[in-house]
């Protein structure tokens, strides 16, 4: 059963990436534009009747209702696979901040939090002579408190 379901789910993403890159094209772009405008062409032919109407608009629903599907899931590869690059970069950086690998699964609040603390640190970024000097929000405050208690003594 397991490999039943694997290859069916390899075929269904075979198929999905191939219709995927065929739509995603200037080809597909002037098929369709061609397909409407024989349609329109075909109005007078038809008497701009209501049959010729819902012939369009059935077509474009059903392509409309596929294209969303195969759309999302592209959007879905690709964001995994961004963020899977950004975790790389952020785990073999040294001085960046572990916190932010697979922040993608944080909670809308928990992300809003974060974000909040690294609009703190651009703040206190922009008080430092280089932007770049802080690699986190405790070593920009660190960094910070050092540098006021310098130029009080």
């Amino acid at each position: 059963m397991v490999k039943k379901r694997n290859k069916l789910s390899q075929m269904l993403e075979g198929f999905s990436l191939k219709a995927t890159q065929a739509t995603g094209t200037s080809s597909s772009f002037i098929l369709a534009l061609s397909i409407i405008l024989v349609w329109a062409l075909t109005g007078p032919l038809f008497q701009f009747s209501d049959t010729w109407q819902l012939v369009i608009n059935t077509g474009t629903t059903i392509v409309t209702f596929l294209m969303v599907f195969l759309i999302q899931r592209t959007q879905n590869k690709d964001a995994l696979a961004i963020h899977l690059k950004l975790n790389e970069i952020v785990a073999a950086l040294d001085g960046a901040s572990n916190r932010l690998i697979d922040v993608e699964d944080l909670t809308e609040e928990e992300i809003k939090t974060l974000h909040k603390y690294y609009q703190k640190l651009v703040t206190m970024a922009k008080k430092d002579l280089k932007l770049t000097q802080s690699h986190s929000i405790e070593e920009a405050e660190a960094r910070h408190v050092a540098k006021h208690r310098q130029h009080r003594h």
